[in-house]
């Protein structure tokens, strides 16, 4: 399995602990995180050629991907 490139680990490894602690107590927060990582593992499947798709397509679930990761840092930084 090849690796993944921007999960939220990577791009927040400072915020591991509260990212596991939002999780378990915040039901929106797993939620987005659930939805970034199923974003970004689709990404990373279209930009690997796994699962191609059109360009427009991809430049749109980067756009989701990079609105989910501010959502995400907006809650971790409150």
């Amino acid at each position: 399995m090849t690796h993944t490139p921007h999960e939220l680990a990577e791009e927040f490894p400072e915020q591991a602990d509260k990212i596991a602690e939002l999780k378990q107590s915040d039901p929106h927060f797993a939620k987005l995180v659930e939805e970034y990582h199923e974003v970004n593992r689709a990404v990373h499947r279209a930009e690997t050629n796994v699962e191609p798709v059109e360009e427009l397509a991809e430049v749109e679930m980067r756009k989701q991907r990079a609105a989910l990761k501010d959502e995400i840092w907006n809650m971790l930084s409150a």
